[in-house]
């Protein structure tokens, strides 16, 4: 299910469009919006469908036979919790890009296997706080493509500010 309408800045709109998707053909990097992931640091703004129920959790992209460049779906948590996924149902590779109530990229699983049942950790072994708040589905090797890195801060709105290690502006 999409809840969330595309609804974006004209920064973004540039930034989508190009293959860089740099910040940098505009004066100033965007605020954060409800169905954009901002990666400061990377000077990437992706944009999501937001599965934030159990049921979108569930439904997440399964059955879909493609996803575009820049674009995702970011699963969000009530809280932050230990995570796995599984690829059941979905037909295309997919990075799992796993963060923590910060915000902060934690874990990248690349291209999970379609159809594969194996569940996906978003910790990597001995991670002493794995518990993780929000999971980024992106197509597979998208996340290296984007240069994203373990240890790198999203800005989103549905992150607490006050904690978060981007804060929206």
């Amino acid at each position: 299910m999409i809840r969330n309408s595309v609804r974006l800045l004209p920064a973004i709109a540039v930034a989508l469009a190009g293959a860089s998707a740099s910040f940098a053909t505009s004066p100033a990097p965007p605020s954060c919006q409800e169905d954009i992931a901002l990666f400061p640091t990377a000077e990437r703004a992706i944009r999501v469908e937001i599965a934030d129920d159990p049921a979108e959790r569930a439904q997440g992209l399964m059955n879909r036979s493609s996803l575009a460049e820049n674009s995702g779906m970011l699963f969000i948590f009530e809280e932050p919790r230990e995570a796995a996924f599984w690829m059941k149902n979905t037909l295309i590779p997919l990075d799992m890009i796993f963060m923590d109530a910060k915000g902060v990229i934690r874990h990248i699983h690349p291209s999970a296997v379609p159809h594969d049942l194996t569940p996906v950790p978003g910790a990597a072994p001995g991670d002493p706080a794995p518990e993780r708040l929000m999971v980024l589905e992106v197509a597979g090797g998208e996340a290296a493509r984007l240069g994203l890195t373990v240890g790198m801060a999203m800005s989103h709105p549905r992150l607490d500010q006050k904690q978060a290690a981007a804060p929206c502006r």
